[in-house]
């Protein structure tokens, strides 16, 4: 019997895994590879440690942060875009690591600094305080839903490497994607 892949994922070719209850895909190949069909397993199915996602290994920690920047952007009504841009950047600035460090006084996810308005260190450091002034600034970026990741992320974080979001944009429609085919 012929398996049918899910929507959302394709061009993916994927086999999933969830970690901690939080829905994930396992990317293993390119669109036109052989591999199994893909399939996108949501929240309150078994759990697993470690997924790879677009050829990049994430751990459970590094997917809830994920789902988490990804349920904010829902809970906010925007749409899958800006999710995207929210991983994309997350993954940038702290690899989807909530850190208690970074360059000057940044901190978290986001990497955001309380020194410029971002809120107290206690604030960026809960995420999902963190991505939404994140949503928030993204919002005021005038025209943010047809900008080049890059440019929308830019606008945001002001970071000394503006090009280095696009690298994580694969990524972060694959994960943007599999979670929206949990809804």
């Amino acid at each position: 019997m012929r398996k049918r892949r899910s929507p959302g994922v394709s061009p993916l070719v994927a086999t999933a895994i969830v970690a901690s209850g939080v829905g994930l895909v396992v990317v293993a190949s390119r669109a036109g590879a052989s591999g199994p069909p893909a399939a996108v397993i949501c929240p309150g199915q078994p759990a697993s440690a470690r997924a790879t996602v677009d050829g990049q290994s994430l751990s459970t920690a590094q997917v809830a942060n994920a789902r988490l920047i990804y349920d904010t952007a829902a809970s906010l009504r925007l749409p899958q875009r800006a999710a995207v841009i929210g991983i994309a950047t997350a993954m940038q600035e702290s690899r989807l690591r909530n850190v208690p460090y970074g360059t000057r006084d940044s901190l978290g996810l986001f990497q955001q600094r309380p020194s410029r308005g971002w809120g107290t260190p206690g604030q960026v450091m809960t995420p999902s305080y963190a991505a939404t002034v994140f949503y928030g600034r993204l919002v005021r970026v005038s025209g943010w839903q047809s900008l080049p990741l890059t440019v929308a992320a830019q606008d945001v974080q002001r970071s000394a490497y503006p090009d280095a979001y696009a690298r994580w944009e694969p990524l972060a429609t694959g994960i943007a994607s599999a979670f929206g085919d949990c809804e």
